[in-house]
């Protein structure tokens, strides 16, 4: 019996929110974050995860950064500072039968915070990999996580998502996702 707590490629969406270049240079990790959810995209296309972004108004904070953008062609855009506020976004995951929402981008304590809102709200289990997520101050960034995480969405990492989608080494894709570990393990080095 599973651990209800542990995500299934199979019930699993991924959103990317507002990842752009005006907010990014103002992000002291920020070629991590790219780095990092550029590894989630990668690996949930692998596995079948479908994968869904936002903008916040780009008019202003210009548009989704260029090596994440080649791998996320819709990307609705928003002004409210929450995604589910752009109806396609909730009902994609509904329309594809997700009940597993793992959530990247940022800033951690504005728009990840109440999209995370939201979505518990709705009804879906929100899964945060931290090291996918970010703000300009680590200080916000840490308070929404706890926030976040007492309000019911489960903290893990990126290799963890990727590794908890295929569960072990006789998934038929597990050789694809471990290559991607690999590749990912020559330019990350661990904390």
């Amino acid at each position: 019996m599973p651990h209800p707590t542990q995500m299934f490629a199979e019930k699993t969406a991924l959103l990317v929110i507002d990842v752009q270049d005006k907010l990014l240079v103002k992000i002291p990790a920020a070629q991590s974050l790219v780095r990092n959810i550029s590894f989630l995209i990668d690996g949930a296309r692998i596995v079948d995860v479908p994968v869904f972004a936002t903008e916040q108004y780009p008019k202003g904070l210009g548009p989704t950064n260029a090596i994440l953008a080649e791998k996320l062609p819709e990307r609705p855009e928003k002004t409210a500072f929450s995604s589910c506020a752009v109806p396609s976004v909730v009902a994609g995951f509904r329309r594809q039968n997700r009940s597993q929402i793992l959530v990247s981008g940022m800033e951690t304590h504005v728009c990840v915070l109440h999209t995370t809102f939201d979505l518990l709200a709705e009804g879906f289990q929100v899964f945060l990999p931290v090291d996918a997520l970010a703000g300009r101050y680590t200080l916000d960034h840490d308070i929404a996580l706890r926030r976040l995480e007492k309000a019911g969405a489960i903290l893990t990492t990126c290799e963890t998502a990727l590794f908890e989608w295929v569960g072990g080494a006789s998934h038929p894709k597990f050789k694809q996702i471990s290559a991607l570990v690999q590749e990912r393990m020559k330019i990350v080095t661990p904390v």
